[in-house]
This record gives structure tokens, sequence and C-alpha cells, in this order.
């Protein structure tokens, strides 16, 4: 979907690593916490977070993983080994992203396990509840549901960009969680982030990466910086010819692409789409609509049992709601 903007860019983008270079585990860093993060890497999340205002980063350690799924096993592992009692249950409200679960248990950890819809929990306080907002599949900006009082929440934070919903000024929760293939798309890539406030946590969650993997490979995260870099400076300081700008290229894609699916969706008067009010974007700074990467779309259709399978007759591929605590 973005790769026109990318060929766009041409050698801005490019990146070119000698065969000497980068041939340690070690990075140049002195992060005695993740002591694989690559500096410039570092000093470009922080960079956009700041220009986008999406999620706060100040007084926050910077993780580094491959992809949000190792962030994610990374998170639970360090959030569930500071706690007296295990399992620990791992909830989120349904619909929720259809990968969670079998992330959750593939480990088959005696730390945690998956408990299902967090609105269906009835344990007590031995829970981490996973937050996607926005959320995929449906798009909607979600809160914790369960008591702050008790318990921890990990905010997946991996459609907070303008491209896909308006910013509403920084988050500011205690686990953020990012990743390079849903906000710039280069998810072969494989680099995922966390914004975390507590130091302990940020400790066993770089752990993890640690013994997992032996770190996170270098060649990605300057990449991935990289890319970055072509989007800040894309916004701090603009061409006079009028060049592409990220975002604004994405939401325009993402906004034809809607439109053209609400279209079909009301001719075809069997499917339900959701729909989403105008915000005010605090980084375009106009009202803007919601445009998910992903449309969470119900059948009217008492004729159709199963929606996946409808689709799939007509050589449309989909994923079943049952796969996100749904029904067919």
């Amino acid at each position: 979907m973005f790769e026109p903007f990318w060929k766009e860019v041409g050698d801005d983008a490019t990146v070119k690593i000698s065969g000497w270079e980068k041939m340690s585990y070690t990075s140049s860093c002195d992060d005695d916490i993740c002591w694989f993060l690559e500096p410039e890497f570092a000093n470009e999340v922080a960079r956009l977070h700041r220009i986008v205002n999406n999620a706060a980063t100040d007084g926050r350690y910077i993780i580094v993983g491959v992809g949000s799924t190792q962030m994610i096993h990374a998170t639970l592992h360090a959030l569930a080994s500071i706690e007296l009692r295990h399992p620990v249950n791992v909830v989120s409200a349904a619909p929720y992203y259809s990968m969670y679960p079998g992330i959750v248990d593939l480990m088959k950890s005696g730390l945690y396990h998956w408990a299902g819809d967090a609105a269906a929990f009835r344990g007590d306080d031995n829970f981490i509840e996973l937050v996607c907002s926005p959320n995929n599949p449906d798009g909607t900006i979600r809160h914790a549901i369960l008591g702050k009082e008790a318990g921890k929440r990990v905010h997946d934070m991996a459609y907070y960009w303008p491209h896909y919903s308006p910013m509403r000024g920084p988050a500011d929760h205690d686990i953020m969680l990012f990743t390079l293939s849903k906000a710039t798309g280069h998810a072969g890539t494989r680099i995922g982030w966390a914004l975390v406030k507590n130091k302990e946590v940020a400790r066993e969650m770089a752990k993890f990466i640690t013994l997992n993997t032996i770190g996170v490979s270098k060649d990605s995260q300057v990449r991935a910086a990289t890319i970055l870099k072509v989007i800040s400076d894309g916004y701090e300081f603009p061409k006079p010819n009028g060049a592409p700008q990220f975002f604004h290229f994405g939401q325009h894609k993402l906004a034809y692409r809607w439109r053209r699916l609400r279209r079909a969706v009301q001719e075809s008067g069997q499917f339900i789409l959701p729909r989403f009010s105008p915000e005010f974007c605090e980084f375009f700074k106009e009202y803007a609509e919601t445009y998910p990467g992903f449309a969470w779309l119900r059948c009217e259709d008492q004729k159709i049992n199963d929606c996946e399978d409808f689709f799939k007759r007509i050589n449309v591929l989909t994923r079943s709601g049952k796969h996100f605590g749904f029904d067919e």
C-alpha cells in the first residue's frame, strides 16, 4: 500500500552497510538497560513521536524488538516474572487482535496464559490486560475495562498514527508498543519498539530479548532509523517542490480505499461496517476521519452463516470473527 511513496522517495531512504560494519553483537550505545539498541534508531523513534505527538517519551526507556510480536512476548514475560502467583491471566476485550491468543500461549509458559475476553473475565487482580488502541480489527479507540487499581495493562498502539486515526494528543501509559510495519509499511524489516516507564520492567524485557535472540538486528535498526528520519524530515524540513509527506500520502490512500469499500458494502445491502465520527486531529490541525488498517465487517444476510466462507468463494480473503472472540 505504501510502496509507491517509498519509490518516489528514492535514494533518500536507501541504506548502504559495508561488509565490515555492524559485525558485533553489541551496539555503540551506552544504555545499561537495552544494550543492543542502536543510538540512531532510538533518536529517530523519540524524534518521530515528538513530531507526531502521539506518545510521551520523556522519562521512558526505549526497548527494541523483532517486530511487535517479540515485544508482546517480552512484555508478558517481564510483567509476569515480577508477580508472586502464576500463571497470570492475560485478557483483552473482544473483538481483540486475532493473534493475541496464539502469541500468549505459544510458549506454553508457566508464568502466564490466555484467559480470553476481558469483558467476561471474573478472576481476581492477577491479570494483564492487553489494550489495542486503535483496535485491530474494528478501529475503535480503546481504554482498559478492568479496574485500574488491580492487575497490569499493556497498550498496543501499533495503529496510533495520523494516517489511520486522528491524533488526540500524546498517549501516556506505563507500557506502549509500536511497530514499523504498521507505521511505515516496512513489515519485512521486523522492527518493533516499546516505551516503558518502569526501569525494572524495561530491564526484564531486554533480558528476555537477549536470551531469545541475543539482541536485535543492527542492519534492521539502521534501516528503520533511515525510514523514520525520512518521515520526520518531510515535516520538519519540507521541500519547496511540494514533495509528498508520508502521513498525508497514507491518509489519502486509506481514504480512497475506504470510500470504495463503503460504496460497495452499501450497494450490496448485505453487510455493515463501523461508522466513525470526524474528530479534530492535533497533527493535521483539522477535523479528520478514521481509516483503520482493517475493516470489521458484519453480515446481515440471514442466508450467510459463515462470512469468511462466503468471501472465500468469491476470491476475497478475510479472517473469521471467531478468531477475534466473536462468531462467524
